[in-house]
Formats: structure tokens, C-alpha cells, sequence
């Protein structure tokens, strides 16, 4: 049994009159064990809503069955060739604000594209998160990060200094916890899976991006 707990702060974002809610592009990154049938059902689970989604192979093909596999892998790749795979795959899609959206790792990536691109619409970060830079500005940007409590690679004293920095940006952030779960409960193919806990994920993220 799960159970969720948020820190919520409200969003001010102002939107643009006429524009049409419910519709987003999504740019979904993958997590260490490479874009695996979890990655792909959650895109259409996110097409079946009504919003376009990208799925980039930033492995190219390859997939992993342990945290730690995919992690060698990452390394051997490198931080810097990541991003570079990353922001290939989102810039013929930018001018379009994008909502940026990931997986653990995938989630850290996405955090890294939208805090660095203006025209980002939202940022959904599904059990990860990364390091903030001094002096980045994200003003009124939407974040909702979700994640397991406790969870091994983000804890709890990281999370709070993370959602202080966030919020220092200017964005608008959420942060919901699940307790009881592990790292990555939303894929069903892992031990980490918790079908409640995943199912709240999924209706509180889609009313989110509902929302944007």
C-alpha cells in the first residue's frame, strides 16, 4: 500500500488569452534502462490524452535489465554526449514549447533542457532530478516532480534543497511522494512497480499537463 504526500506551490503562470489548453508536445527521455515497452506505453498513454510525445533513443538501441548495466553504460557514453543526443532531439521541436519529461535519468535530462530553453511550456520529472545552476531563471515555469519515499538516489535532505533552488528559479513547483515505493514504480517490468502508486502518478501528471 502507497501513499501520496505533496508540497505544493501555486502556480501564477499567466496564459495567453486564446490559447487552446489540453494539447502539449512532449519530449519523453528514457531512464538507465534504455527506452524500454514502459517508455513507449507511457507515451501513449500521453497520446491517448491528446498530446503529441517524442520518445528519443538516446542508447541507441540498447536496453538494460539493472540499474547498474545502464549506469555503466551512461558513463561509457558521457554526461556531455547525452546532452548533445538530447538537444539534437528536441531542437527541430523547440519553437513549438515543449513540455520536457523523463525517467530518472531521463528526468535529470529534461530538467537540464527546459531550465535552458525559454519557450518550454512545462517540466515533468517522473523520480529523478538534477543539479541546478547558480543564477538559472525559470520564471513561472510549471514543475511536477514525482518520486518514491523514501527513494535510494534522491533523498530526502537532496529533495528539499532541490525544491529551494527550483523555487529560487521563479518556477512553479509540485513535488508528490509515494510512500512505499520503489525508485522506478512506474514501470511494470521492474521490481521498483507499484500499480497504485503508478496509477496516482498518471492522474495527477495528466492533469498537470491538462492544465498547462
Amino acid at each position: 500500500m502507497t501513499s501520496a504526500a505533496s508540497w505544493v506551490v501555486p502556480r501564477s503562470r499567466l496564459v495567453t488569452p486564446g490559447w487552446h489548453h489540453g494539447f502539449m508536445n512532449i519530449m519523453l527521455f528514457h531512464s538507465t534502462h534504455g527506452l524500454r515497452p514502459a517508455v513507449l506505453q507511457a507515451a501513449d498513454r500521453l497520446r491517448a490524452a491528446g498530446h503529441e510525445v517524442w520518445t528519443p533513443d538516446l542508447f541507441e538501441g540498447r536496453t538494460f535489465d539493472t540499474v547498474e548495466e545502464g549506469m555503466e553504460h551512461k558513463e561509457k557514453i558521457g554526461k556531455e554526449e547525452l546532452l548533445r543526443r538530447a538537444v539534437l532531439a528536441a531542437a527541430p521541436y523547440s519553437e513549438r514549447g515543449l513540455v520536457y519529461a523523463g525517467f530518472s535519468l531521463g528526468a535529470s535530462i529534461a530538467q537540464t533542457l527546459a531550465l535552458g530553453d525559454d519557450k518550454a511550456r512545462g517540466l515533468l520529472l517522473l523520480h529523478g532530478t538534477s543539479d541546478i545552476a547558480p543564477g538559472v531563471t525559470a520564471d513561472d515555469l510549471p514543475v511536477q516532480l514525482h518520486v518514491a519515499e523514501p527513494d535510494p538516489f534522491e533523498t530526502d535532505d537532496w529533495l528539499s534543497a532541490w525544491y529551494l533552488q527550483m523555487g529560487r528559479t521563479g518556477a512553479d513547483v509540485e513535488v508528490y511522494r509515494y510512500a512505499g515505493a520503489g525508485h522506478l514504480y512506474t514501470d511494470p517490468d521492474l521490481p521498483d512497480y507499484d500499480e497504485e502508486a503508478a496509477e496516482a502518478t498518471w492522474r495527477v501528471a495528466l492533469g498537470f499537463l491538462d492544465s498547462l
